[in-house]
């Protein structure tokens, strides 16, 4: 059965004689910081000089130190660079520094179940994963709400790894929504697999299909733009407020009985195999290993694909397009 903690389960007073460092702020790491500063918790960062981030901190009241000086002072600390950084990131800057009372923390259990960073047994090794972008964990806490978080213990060295991570989770405004008990292999492995085969991988191929079938039917491309892509986040909205059920409330009866009995023909037997394929390929460690190794080499097949990508006609279409829809704010990479 599912372990949910909210205020009530978790005692700050933890974290009052901590000093809790976030390395890296960017996205989570500028809304855990202020959020942490805000519920009275000694913060520091660290961030690379140079870098817009590095000056974001200094506007927003910090001031950052590298990585190493910040792992000799903090207690707590937070590491939230990019996965395919942490583990040199550790090896040089924060595993000389370790040593019994202090602990490890991650939103992201990839670098830890994968072994690419491996904590001296003396640390707690935990993690708080808000399940929302940083800038609605930072303007949910600042309604005084919260955004969900996960909550999970690798390593117990104090004997208090869980109630410490519990406390953090409150700091940041989890414990106001809830904090749902995971494990890091369950986190990292689910993580990659909606990634993958949804949210990222399976959505953006099945739009640019969707896309291409229409415009070799000889449809314009910009009436393939708006049926396949642009009208995909009222679906995702409907889903977000009420799940699968809502969105067909929501929708017409023709558009619902398309659902009902044509989906399946899309999304058949065999796209369910491979996705147990792909399941399988996360859990055995092989995307872990593909993906550490791609960027050892420099990412050559990651930025090759990723500018394929940007030329798909599907882009040069959307970016003249969303050029007339101001209400939109337009990001263009």
């Amino acid at each position: 059965m599912v372990k949910i903690y909210y205020e009530q389960d978790t005692d700050l007073s933890l974290l009052k004689d901590k000093v809790v460092g976030i390395i890296g702020y960017g996205s989570q790491g500028h809304a855990q910081a202020q959020n942490l500063r805000d519920s009275g918790v000694s913060v520091i960062v660290a961030e690379m000089p140079g870098t817009a981030n590095f000056e974001l901190a200094k506007s927003q009241g910090f001031e950052p130190l590298s990585a190493g000086e910040l792992a000799r002072k903090a207690d707590i600390i937070q590491i939230l660079v990019p996965d395919e950084f942490q583990a040199e990131l550790y090896e040089k800057e924060v595993k000389p520094a370790l040593g019994p009372g202090k602990a490890m923390m991650f939103s992201h259990g990839f670098n830890i179940h994968f072994k690419q960073i491996v904590p001296p047994e003396t640390v707690d090794v935990f993690m708080i994963a808000p399940k929302g972008p940083g800038h609605l964990v930072r303007s949910e806490y600042e309604k005084g709400a919260g955004v969900p978080c996960l909550v999970a213990v690798y390593q117990n060295a104090s004997g208090k790894a869980l109630e410490l991570a519990l406390a953090y989770g409150n700091a940041v405004g989890g414990a106001r929504a809830g904090i749902i008990e995971t494990t890091f292999e369950e986190e990292t492995e689910t993580d990659l697999f909606g990634e993958q085969v949804v949210l990222c991988g399976g959505i953006s191929e099945l739009v640019k299909k969707g896309f291409e079938t229409l415009v070799e039917a000889g449809y314009q491309p910009e009436i393939a733009y708006f049926e396949c892509l642009h009208e995909l986040k009222l679906i995702v909205d409907l889903f977000y407020q009420g799940g699968i059920s809502y969105m067909r409330y929501s929708v017409s009866n023709t558009a619902e009985y398309g659902d009902l009995t044509r989906g399946k023909r899309i999304v058949t037997d065999q796209t369910r195999e491979e996705m147990r394929k792909i399941l399988a390929e996360i859990r055995d460690g092989s995307f872990a290993r593909e993906f550490i190794e791609e960027c050892k080499q420099g990412k050559p097949n990651f930025k090759r694909m990723e500018e394929e990508g940007k030329n798909h006609p599907i882009e040069v279409v959307g970016r003249k397009l969303r050029k007339m829809m101001k209400w939109i704010n337009s990001k263009e990479v």
